[in-house]
């Protein structure tokens, strides 16, 4: 059975705001998908791409440029130690059950959705522990696979992961898009479907326009109506 463990590191400090740094290590006993990254209030800052063992930027732009200097080294390093760790909490433990949270999956475009304009689905699969998750998208119940991305799987403060999975859509009328998630937290695949509705927004849209002309030609005929009234009853008087 493969065990992971994640090790946190939060440092605050207090200079009229308070600011919370966190670095993030995690392995598992087959030594598949390391992570090794560095979050200031919760944006990533960087991280190590064990693959290629080189260290990816990722900050938001607002902080300018910086490099990080011995950080592969270190992160190797951090990533030995937590394997060793690893291996004593496992045999001290006797081999506990590992604790597993299935996932919650959302389905949502990354734009406001245009008949024929190109655009992107998201599927977030969110608070699930252990990594990873398996992702497959379907279009009108066939699986598309052309231009589906995956990222990595990031931490969140509870030491639950995220993850995000997108697909490029051109949407028309009747579309309907699926996201199935695979998970050992769940009994089985989950599902959310994304149905184009510019259709039904456009019917709803049209019943209101209606509505609203509707009303308006009333009150104009109640309006003359009652101009009407009032001038056979003055002539009535005089």
């Amino acid at each position: 059975m493969s065990h992971p463990l994640i090790i946190a590191l939060l440092l605050g400090a207090v200079l009229g705001v308070l600011y919370v740094d966190m670095h993030v290590v995690a392995c598992h006993t087959n030594d598949m998908d390391p992570e090794d990254e560095k979050q200031l209030d919760g944006n990533e800052m960087y991280y190590l791409d064990f693959k290629k063992k080189d260290v990816v930027i990722t900050k938001p732009p607002s902080l300018g440029q910086f490099s990080v200097p011995l950080w592969v080294q270190y992160a190797l390093l951090m990533h030995k130690v937590c394997l060793y760790n690893l291996y004593v909490a496992v045999e001290a433990e006797n081999y506990p059950p590992e604790q597993i949270d299935p996932p919650e999956v959302i389905v949502y475009p990354r734009n406001k959705v245009l008949l024929g304009r190109r655009n992107k689905l998201i599927c977030f699969v969110n608070n699930f522990f252990p990594p990873p998750v398996k992702v497959k998208w379907t279009k009108n119940d066939v699986e598309v696979t052309e231009g589906v991305t995956l990222s990595r799987y990031y931490p969140n403060k509870d030491f639950t992961f995220r993850q995000y999975s997108t697909v490029p859509i051109t949407p028309q009328e009747g579309d309907v898009y699926s996201c199935t998630v695979e998970h050992n937290g769940l009994p089985e695949p989950e599902t959310r479907f994304w149905e184009n509705s510019t259709r039904s927004l456009s019917a709803v849209s049209d019943t209101r326009e209606t509505a609203l002309c509707g009303v308006g030609l009333t009150l104009a005929l109640l309006g003359v109506g009652i101009g009407t009234f009032f001038v056979i009853k003055g002539k009535n008087l005089n």
